[in-house]
């Protein structure tokens, strides 16, 4: 007996709704027959598209939390009951399956919940031609996918499904850099892997090594551990700090779960700021037009580096999105990357008479070797590379707790008026930690300048009940009281209404 479901209700049924990054959900809910309907959805928008057929190969790789298996065979089992096949690439990166799903011109899928806790889970779906964008995402909520008689009550799979032969994506991701950087790109570095619950971590540490590097192995573990790039926690700051001390590393390397996100830190263990990486890396590979969000850092203008620099809306589709528009208007080399530290490649790029093909996914190791690689041949520090761009610092923390209803209210507020009324506003709310409110960016959420050159950007969260804040200054430290004391002026005002 079928049953046809309306993957919209079952959005809001569920609470596993797609974001910036797939579909994502507590793993309790997100049951296999969840799972596998989400999954026909996304082939039976590509079959509409031309994408996918019957016996159309489909890529599927997971994440190590303890629910991606699971969550593989259901998806599996749906790309099986829509008539295509299974090329199982096992448990490697984000951006290596996608790299594999574009190079075979096949849809792929990876089963991660990056860097959020293992209670929680996720899908990232690519099409045949790159990430699932916007447009597609309301494409697959609008399908009705017919279930077949294969679910329990509890909406798990009745029976076992078989497992598929193991495809290998990871050779060819890892030639990648190897051929690119060539094989004495990192020689005489001495590099700590911060290995944790990284489904890369065996591919960052023999890629180091390929390139001629020392990888020294650090903090493995069996159990996952939520490593977010763009909030590292106090205890992996300590990790950094005592590990650059003790072994008298070059730098140390890591990634968050699902390996798109990177991780690096300077010769004192000092983690550095994805967007902050994302310039070096765009300057070392010699890059005309970067798409960043407009979260990120201003340095990335200041700096003068680039030709064009397009800012969007948080989230790899709306950076995707201008990437394209950016080779669509003639720009020679082109690439994105987003405050987390992925980082995109739009066009191919060349070095040393070697080519890099366009990988338009968020990638963890290419950021991490350019950088490495630059700072060697210049012969300086990863501290002094860092020097070199224009002294400008972020910081980003989140009211938790904080509804969405109520974020998006505030932010009306703020914006209440004419230009005047605004300014006049917001040097009210803010002008004893800042002085004079001179500019508003309304590209996503509310971003404020201030006349000494400091920023507070307040957004509501796309995925939590927070209100996300991001703030810049000329100095680390402000940047961060900045921060601190911004939230602390809202939090009190929320408890005063």
């Amino acid at each position: 007996m079928t049953q046809i479901v309306s993957v919209a209700g079952l959005m809001e049924r569920s609470g596993v709704a797609f974001g910036t990054s797939g579909a994502r959900g507590l793993v309790s809910a997100m049951t296999d027959m969840v799972c596998f309907t989400y999954t026909c959805a996304f082939l039976q928008h590509l079959e509409t598209i031309g994408q996918f057929a019957s016996g159309t190969r489909v890529a599927i790789a997971g994440d190590l939390r303890p629910s991606s298996p699971r969550i593989i065979a259901a998806c599996a089992a749906a790309v099986r009951h829509k008539g295509g096949k299974v090329d199982f690439c096992g448990f490697v990166p984000s951006p290596a399956v996608a790299a594999y799903g574009f190079a075979q011109a096949i849809p792929s899928l990876m089963v991660t919940g990056s860097h959020i806790p293992d209670d929680r889970n996720g899908i990232k779906f690519n099409r045949v031609d790159g990430e699932v964008l916007k447009p597609d995402e309301l494409a697959m909520r609008a399908q009705n996918v017919s279930l077949p008689d294969l679910f329990d009550d509890q909406g798990m799979l009745k029976e076992a499904q078989d497992s598929a032969p193991l495809v290998d994506a990871e050779t060819d991701y890892v030639a990648r850099y190897a051929d690119f950087f060539g094989s004495q790109a990192l020689e005489g570095l001495k590099l700590g892997i911060y290995e944790h619950s990284a489904v890369g971590r065996d591919v960052l540490a023999q890629i180091v090594e390929r390139l001629g590097g020392q990888a020294i192995r650090l903090g493995r573990s069996e159990t996952f551990i939520p490593v977010d790039t763009e909030a590292v926690r106090p205890e992996d700051q300590a990790l950094a700090r005592q590990w650059a001390a003790d072994l008298q590393l070059n730098a140390i390397l890591s990634t968050d779960g699902d390996s798109d996100r990177p991780l690096l830190a300077d010769e004192s263990g000092a983690w550095m700021r994805g967007d902050v990486l994302g310039i070096l890396c765009a300057r070392a590979l010699g890059i005309n037009a970067v798409a960043t969000p407009v979260s990120c850092n201003s340095a990335v203008e200041l700096s003068g580096q680039f030709n064009v620099v397009r800012r969007t809306r948080i989230g790899s589709p709306f950076v995707i999105e201008a990437m394209n528009a950016l080779v669509e208007e003639g720009q020679a080399t082109v690439c994105g990357y987003e405050a987390n530290g992925g980082f995109l490649l739009a066009t191919t790029v060349e070095a040393d008479g070697r080519s890099l093909s366009a990988l338009p996914t968020r990638d963890a190791v290419l950021p991490i070797l350019a950088v490495l690689v630059d700072a060697r041949r210049r012969k300086v520090s990863l501290s002094a590379l860092q020097a070199q761009l224009p002294p400008r610092y972020t910081f980003s923390e989140r009211l938790q707790d904080y509804p969405t209803s109520q974020s998006q209210a505030l932010i009306a507020h703020l914006q209440e008026g004419g230009e005047a009324e605004i300014m006049a506003r917001l040097t009210q709310m803010f002008g004893a930690l800042v002085g004079t409110a001179d500019g508003i960016d309304t590209t996503d959420g509310l971003r404020i300048h201030f006349e000494a050159g400091d920023i507070i950007h307040l957004r509501p969260s796309g995925n939590a009940p927070e209100l996300r804040c991001y703030t810049e200054s000329d100095t680390a430290e402000r940047a961060a009281w900045l921060n601190e004391q911004a939230l602390r002026l809202i939090g009190n005002r929320k408890t005063e209404d």
